[in-house]
């Protein structure tokens, strides 16, 4: 199979219909065999019903419903594990990605050896203030906190070669930073392609401004997985040691003036050095255990389910 368009989704019934036969006159005129898999993130609204509509026309069709709404990156995380093209697209259900695009990111795979190409609305229809703006500020640290060089992260139109999907695991609300994912994992070969972007033309936005500032804090969370999560010891037990032995020093400094230079001056308990000494040797000995503690987690093999699949269409 050539391609594998994932779209995750959360109350798009209005669009799907026209995404679907938009996407299909696409491969169709290509000549690509391919599937379109509609990941339902927990819609309250008829999409699901659409999806089911959809496959009883077309058996290019796939969905996967969740029980409840489970985020973006679960539903990709699901999409991925079905996938079954050679080239994986994924895309959002709201119109605003063109499927246009996709013969194109297919060649840069196939052709030119990409591993990850991201799309760049370089010129985009939304609001300047709420969206382009911040957007463009988040891209920016995004960029100098993980050396990815992209000019838009956020872009839902993506492609990718299948081993990446599969060797990649994404969770909590890292779908942001795939291209940071996959180039930790090996895949560097990561390009950009300028692409169209629309105007919404159902419904509206689900994301507000509190995901650049949940974005900022999962920057923080995959810089730090990046450099320290298979080894936590190494930052914490570090700033352990540093802490532990700057208290001691100053224990040591105190006891030695006390002993044999000052013996008749003010009790130690009196002095700020004391304080500084106890304080710092306390959370040397905290972050010491922290990183002891992060050790003994990353080597328990706990695969916690982190969504239920309520129902299918036409996967095996």
């Amino acid at each position: 199979m050539n391609i594998s368009v994932v779209i995750p989704l959360l109350n798009e019934e209005e669009s799907l219909t026209e995404l679907h036969h938009w996407i299909s006159s696409v491969m169709k005129s290509n000549g690509f065999s391919y599937e379109i898999l509609f990941i339902d993130d927990g819609s309250t609204d008829q999409s699901w019903q659409t999806i089911c509509n959809l496959k009883e026309q077309d058996q290019n069709v796939k969905g996967i419903r969740f029980l409840k709404n489970f985020g973006k990156s679960q539903a990709l995380h699901a999409g991925f594990a079905q996938a079954k093209g050679d080239v994986i697209i994924t895309m959002d259900a709201d119109l605003q990605d063109n499927p246009e695009e996709i013969p194109e990111l297919y060649n840069l795979i196939t052709q030119q050896k990409f591993d990850l190409v991201s799309g760049w609305k370089k010129k985009r229809f939304d609001n300047k203030f709420t969206k382009n703006l911040p957007s463009k500020l988040f891209n920016w640290a995004a960029r100098k906190t993980s050396g990815v060089k992209l000019n838009d992260f956020n872009c839902g139109l993506k492609a990718y070669n299948k081993n990446v999907v599969k060797n990649i695991d994404v969770n909590g609300e890292m779908h942001r930073y795939i291209p940071v994912l996959a180039k930790n994992a090996g895949f560097t070969k990561i390009g950009e392609k300028v692409v169209q972007h629309q105007a919404r033309k159902y419904g509206e936005t689900k994301f507000g401004m509190d995901r650049f500032i949940n974005g900022f804090l999962d920057l923080i969370t995959i810089w730090f997985l990046s450099r320290f999560g298979k080894r936590p010891m190494h930052l914490f037990g570090a700033l352990g040691v540093i802490m532990f032995i700057i208290g001691f020093g100053f224990a040591a400094y105190l006891g030695i003036d006390k002993i044999f230079f000052n013996p008749a001056g003010r009790l130690i308990t009196q002095r700020p050095q004391f304080y500084i000494a106890l304080t710092t040797m306390i959370l040397g000995s905290q972050f010491f255990i922290a990183g002891f503690l992060g050790e003994i987690i990353l080597r328990q093999n706990a695969n916690k389910t982190r969504y239920l699949i309520k129902e299918s269409l036409n996967l095996e």
